[in-house]
């Protein structure tokens, strides 16, 4: 076992309007060891993003209300009992984040230069002048594969793949402990979608950054990740290492749903299998085990209680199927 550098108890989160409460997160725990790569994956809705902002303490103020028992530890500090000039000094710094769609993280009236070097100087602890921070700039497009002379241009004059770069950029400028990727090759065309992976993974090790990727692509997982954690409707249902979800015997119904819908090019099926029904209201949510409207092998006891997990080795599956062995 190696060192951890961030783990995740207890997490809870709602949205609450006038007009309704959103159950988002429900009790998520999961732990990431220093150098490795955690894949969240799940559904769209299934509380991914909501935990990944959770970690920054970047949900909006009016709405979403953590539970009071959630901790955040990284590197031994409660991130939740820090105040918020204290969390300015960790975003960016010791942890970065890339978001989903690189057309709405950038700011479209300041130039690409301008914007990774606004990292540089909110974080500038080494009191570098703004000839070292420029040169900076310099390198870490250089690093993402952009020429350092375009660091004058506008977000406009970018193509998705050049602006995704540009956002890498400005996620690794200052070299964080914890790079979250929020579905980083989602606007993207599958060729650039490999170059942008490639990319990612390089500069992790070059840096000896810790990663959480976010994704519902398990291919995404296969290739970048140490372990997995799969969540449906806010919830952790399986969690272990690369080889216990790709290889072990045992999983829970929702996993094998999603191996399920993956084309297989060795077999020739006239139809994908997708998982029938939807995901659940977050407003509503099921009694019992929240996938049970959708599961194949659901039971009575399923649709009663929750399912406590089934543990064997570093492999978890919270499912009423295997609890009882």
């Amino acid at each position: 076992m190696g060192e951890k550098l961030l783990e995740v108890k207890n997490l809870a989160v709602v949205y609450k309007t006038d007009l309704e409460v959103v159950y988002a997160v429900n009790k998520v725990d999961f732990a990431l060891e220093k150098g490795s790569t955690l894949g969240i994956v799940g559904e769209t809705g299934a509380g991914k993003t909501t935990t990944a902002l959770s970690i920054l303490r970047l949900l909006p103020e009016r709405t979403a209300k953590t539970d009071e028992h959630s901790e955040i530890i990284f590197n031994g500090q409660n991130l939740f009992q820090l105040s918020e000039n204290e969390m300015m000094k960790i975003r960016g710094e010791k942890i970065s984040m890339i978001f989903q769609d690189p057309m709405t993280s950038l700011n479209p009236i300041l130039t690409v230069g301008d914007q990774i070097g606004e990292a540089l100087r909110l974080h500038n602890t080494d009191n570098k002048t703004d000839a070292q921070i420029e040169a900076r700039v310099d390198e870490t497009l250089e690093m993402v594969g952009i020429p350092a002379f375009r660091k004058k241009e506008y977000p406009h004059q970018f193509s998705g793949g050049m602006k995704q770069r540009v956002v890498i950029a400005i996620a690794l400028a200052c070299e964080p402990e914890l790079l979250i990727a929020d579905e980083p090759t989602t606007a993207l065309d599958v060729t650039i979608q490999a170059q942008v992976l490639a990319m990612i993974n390089n500069l992790k090790q070059r840096l000896n950054t810790s990663m959480i990727m976010i994704t519902h692509d398990l291919g995404i997982v296969a290739q970048t990740c140490d372990d997995v954690c799969v969540m449906y409707a806010g919830e952790v249902i399986e969690i272990g290492t690369a080889d216990d979800i790709f290889n072990a015997d045992k999983h829970h119904p929702y996993t094998v749903g999603l191996f399920g819908s993956i084309p297989n090019l060795t077999v020739d099926t006239p139809r994908l299998s997708p998982i029938d029904g939807l995901m659940p209201d977050p407003t509503d949510l099921p009694v019992g085990c929240k996938f049970s409207p959708r599961c194949p092998k659901c039971m009575d006891i399923c649709t009663q209680a929750e399912p406590d997990y089934y543990v064997e080795g570093s492999h978890k599956i919270r499912c009423h199927l295997f609890t009882n062995e």
